[in-house]
């Protein structure tokens, strides 16, 4: 109490070293640009992606974790429909063509001789990550991880998913307001992520009263003192309150990059079969989950069989990786240690 959080958005820069925006053809001879952040010069590739709604800088943190526990380099993605990429078709969220986009990124990447690549996906990420193996659009393959994603899980909560979409804000007033909004919500629990993540989930209306920004303004976050006088004794907050919603009106607004509501027909494509699909994957594989409570019967057996590596990282929300980056980064630099894939950097047990 007595000291404000800060709210404002961090910029990509403070965690990753580089960023480019990756150009591949697609059939039509049309250019599709999909984004990426970089780090590191050496040791296997972690290309990381990320779970729906978000962007490649929901890896943020994490980044700046692991580049300082193992060698290795780093290659966070926009998917389609998503960030900063820019495709022809944005509402083609399919499991095969977004396996295809993480193939034809690494082919526009490294030519035909990829690096040594880890596959790191959370949540939809996580269940395209394990397209992409099943699939076998990456020759050099080493190793998959899953975060926070179960086949019985989250076939379970497709039905209260467009629920959970509805009971969101619909517009923000700024970055801050919609960074406070995340923390407070518990959607990413750690400030220091949301403060550069929430950027790629949010962008600025085009209108303020354009059809996807209603003119109404949701607050996003509840006022917490609500009549307290602030500092300079300025009068009351619920006054200045409103003074700012007049201001807001004249503003730009801002709202979500991607209605994931209309991208209720792909779920099931995504989820349906993954935990067999995630067994029958020959690579070294890591599964980690916010609670055990999430595993259903096949990966039970699985685990049982010593199939893959699993660890539950407790206190943590659905965004494990952003919730808790070093222990994610503890979790993903053992498991590739112990397979011999990298050497630990700077006394890293």
């Amino acid at each position: 109490p007595g000291r404000k959080r800060d709210f404002s958005p961090v910029l990509w820069s403070q965690y990753f070293e580089s960023m480019e925006d990756v150009v591949v053809e697609n059939e039509t001879g049309k250019d599709n640009t999909f984004r990426i952040y970089k780090s590191g010069l050496e040791g296997p590739v972690l290309l990381l992606l990320h779970g729906g709604g978000h962007s490649a800088l929901s890896w943020a943190v994490f980044t700046s974790a692991i580049i300082n526990r193992i060698q290795c380099r780093i290659v966070a993605l926009d998917l389609r429909g998503h960030g900063e990429t820019k495709v022809r078709n944005p509402e083609d969220l399919s499991a095969e063509t977004m396996s295809k986009d993480v193939g034809n990124v690494v082919e526009a990447l490294y030519g035909d001789l990829p690096p040594p690549i880890m596959l790191i996906g959370h949540s939809m990420g996580g269940a395209i990550a394990v397209h992409t193996a099943v699939a076998n659009l990456l020759p050099s393959l080493l190793g998959l991880c899953m975060i926070d994603v179960v086949e019985g899980t989250a076939m379970d909560a497709l039905n209260s998913m467009q629920n959970f979409l509805r009971s969101r804000p619909k517009t923000f007033k700024s970055l801050e307001n919609a960074i406070e909004w995340s923390v407070k919500s518990g959607q990413i629990r750690n400030l220091e992520s949301a403060r550069v993540s929430m950027v790629g989930q949010v962008k600025q209306c085009e209108g303020a009263a354009s059809p996807e920004c209603p003119k109404a303004i949701v607050e996003g976050i509840i006022e917490e003192e609500e009549e307290e006088e602030d500092e300079e004794g300025g009068g009351s907050v619920n006054k200045r309150k409103k003074e700012d919603d007049t201001e807001t009106k004249k503003e730009h607004l801002y709202t979500w990059r991607i209605e994931l509501a209309k991208t209720e027909k792909y779920w099931d494509g995504w989820f349906r079969g993954l935990s067999n699909l995630f067994l029958s994957c020959p690579t070294p594989k890591l599964l980690l989950l916010a609670g055990v409570d999430r595993l259903d019967k096949d990966l039970t057996i699985g685990q049982m069989q010593g199939k893959f590596q699993m660890q539950v990282l407790p206190q943590c929300g659905h965004a494990v990786h952003e919730d808790a980056p070093d222990k994610v980064a503890e979790a993903v630099a053992t498991f590739l240690i112990r397979h011999r894939f990298t050497e630990p950097i700077g006394g890293f047990q």
